[in-house]
């Protein structure tokens, strides 16, 4: 029977063989990796990662998927978290001494940032994270400072994960077909973040950019003097796009 794609759930199936291909080269599975796909949907990425893979565990919220999902493979061959990725705990999926966790997904656009900041607290936990996304949130996510889509996103990610755009994917290789083009990113969590209270980081950066066209001193008002910005290596008529990741770190820590 035909699954019809849900709207709600953001779905978007990916059928291109060939993109298919290039994804799996990208990510380079390993027979032992313990693997996890967010959002298997009709499994197209599953079966090209389990020609590689002893087993892979995947975690899918629609119900129905989930079904199809178990009644498609053998329960030593794929493990079916049947749940929310936004409130998964990706700890808790077993891996062997020695080992880190590598996920991949093509994430819902409609959810995708909340998404990688949840992902964001198991970084530790993490070798690799491959995921297809909407192009224009992958460019944010690799901005560098200057760049007129560099933002929270690219600072709060730039913390804790080096990343790279692989290449484009168009909207013809899904069915449906999203309005918009999407990218495969790669990241790779950073062994050594600079030493920083995320939270913190993170009120920061978002009262910075909520004004982005104002200058920084103008932004940051009430929350550092003129003096405390000078200190963290900042221009105070800068720009927040201006201002790189170990700027913002500092005036974090200026907090704290």
């Amino acid at each position: 029977m035909k699954h019809v794609a849900r709207k709600r759930f953001g779905q978007n199936f990916l059928h291109d063989q060939h993109v298919l291909g290039s994804i799996t080269d990208s990510i380079d599975p390993q027979v032992d990796d313990t693997m996890v796909e967010i959002g298997p949907g009709l499994a197209a990425m599953t079966d090209q990662l389990l020609r590689t893979l002893k087993h892979m565990h995947v975690v899918e919220l629609d119900r129905d998927l989930v079904t199809r999902l178990e009644k498609a493979y053998p329960r030593n061959k794929l493990t079916v978290h049947s749940g929310d990725a936004l409130k998964f705990d990706f700890s808790a999926i077993p891996v062997p001494a020695g080992q880190k966790l590598r996920i991949v997904g093509n994430l819902p656009y409609n959810i995708s940032s909340p998404l990688l900041f949840h992902l964001a607290t198991f970084a530790p936990l993490v070798q690799d994270q491959h995921f297809m996304l909407q192009k224009e949130v992958v460019e944010r996510m690799v901005a560098p400072p200057g760049s007129k889509v560099y933002g929270r996103l690219s600072v709060m990610l730039q913390w804790r994960y080096d990343m790279s755009l692989l290449f484009v994917v168009p909207p013809e290789a899904f069915d449906p077909p999203p309005r918009v083009d999407s990218a495969i990113v790669r990241m790779i969590p950073v062994a050594n973040p600079l030493a920083c209270d995320g939270p913190t980081l993170e009120a920061v950066v978002q009262k910075a950019f909520s004004q982005r066209r104002k200058v920084i001193r103008n932004c940051l008002a009430g929350m550092f003097t003129e003096e405390q910005i000078i200190e963290a290596g900042i221009k105070p008529t800068d720009r927040p796009e201006a201002v790189g990741l170990a700027q913002y770190v500092a005036l974090a820590n200026l907090l704290k």
